[in-house]
């Protein structure tokens, strides 16, 4: 019979993440048999109708595993860094958390700290990579795992795997591929991390994805129609654009380039089919939208309570 091939010895690790992407790593490192010792997340924050305070997912599969929780403001004072030190961690996963880790604390494990960032480094470094990505019209994207050191995203990178954009992919979706193959992705680095040789990142090809502002999510008409069409897939499910329509300030969810001209805010149509909205190019077709107080609908259903005149907004 074939001898199967030995394997990688579990580790012990510090797991440092909040939001669902970071979660989706944090289950795939359990399933492979590492031990988490302890769980770094940010503190509990008001969410829902009734603004209670609410655990990040993280913390939710933490609690569900019987893990420790660690849920420090900051990490600047050094009284901070001793559960850090008291876990005894061989290393430290750092996915999505939302706090700088200062150079004390990734010097505490002793094989490092490695991060998985939602870009193809060194393009996107930074808070928003998977919203930048597709506001930009990039084509592909990826998971990018890197050793961490001080700088924002500039650590040596051991693995690194692209995945085209769809056409029509929202950040929502576009999240949930790139969660998938960052769970995967980590628990392959750490299984073959006496193998990987780090390699610096280039110094061409660096931008920055600066945290999304709920200040950008106002279309603006007087520009070209693809541009607003992949704002509309960025910001959806988070900030969601926003538009002036039948006298509401509504939310868009789904639109898209098409042909089309006139003033820029001039609706071209109103029907079965969408919105049309003139920009400075083209025009933009929305098809699904959502007004203050009620659930996302297609464009008809809007516009049977909410006709519009095709004139201008």
């Amino acid at each position: 019979m074939p001898i199967s091939p030995p394997q990688p010895t579990p580790l012990r690790l510090i797991f440092a993440g909040t939001p669902d992407f970071a979660a989706r790593a944090l289950e795939a490192l359990i399933a492979a048999g590492h031990e988490i010792a302890l769980v770094l997340t940010q503190p509990d924050r008001p969410a829902g109708r009734g603004m209670q305070l609410q655990p990040s997912a993280v913390k939710k599969v933490a609690l569900a595993h019987n893990i420790p929780v660690f849920q420090p403001e900051k990490l600047r004072d050094p009284a901070t860094h001793e559960p850090i030190r008291n876990a005894k961690a061989d290393l430290m996963v750092v996915a999505a958390y939302g706090l700088i880790l200062p150079q004390a604390v990734l010097d505490i494990p002793p094989r490092g700290c490695l991060n998985i960032h939602g870009s193809l480094l060194p393009r996107w470094r930074g808070a928003a990579p998977i919203h930048r990505a597709i506001e930009a019209g990039d084509v592909e994207t990826g998971i990018t795992i890197m050793q961490m050191e001080a700088g924002l995203d500039t650590g040596p990178m051991l693995l690194a795997e692209s995945l085209v954009i769809g056409e029509h992919e929202t950040t929502g979706e576009l999240h949930d591929h790139l969660a998938a193959q960052g769970a995967r992705m980590i628990v392959d680095a750490i299984s073959r991390l006496d193998q990987l040789k780090p390699v610096t990142q280039p110094e061409a090809g660096v931008t920055y994805a600066n945290k999304i502002d709920k200040a950008e999510a106002q279309l603006d008409w007087t520009q070209p129609a693809a541009q607003l069409a992949r704002k509309v897939r960025a910001f959806n499910p988070f900030p969601g654009v926003s538009i002036e329509l039948a006298g509401l300030l509504v939310k868009l969810w789904r639109a898209e380039a098409v042909t089309g001209s006139g003033a820029p805010g001039q609706v071209l149509a109103a029907s079965a089919d969408g919105i049309v909205v003139a920009c400075s190019e083209g025009a933009l077709r929305i098809t699904e939208l959502q007004k203050p107080g009620s659930r996302r609908v297609a464009s008809a259903d809007f516009l049977s309570g909410h006709p519009l005149a095709v004139e201008s907004l």
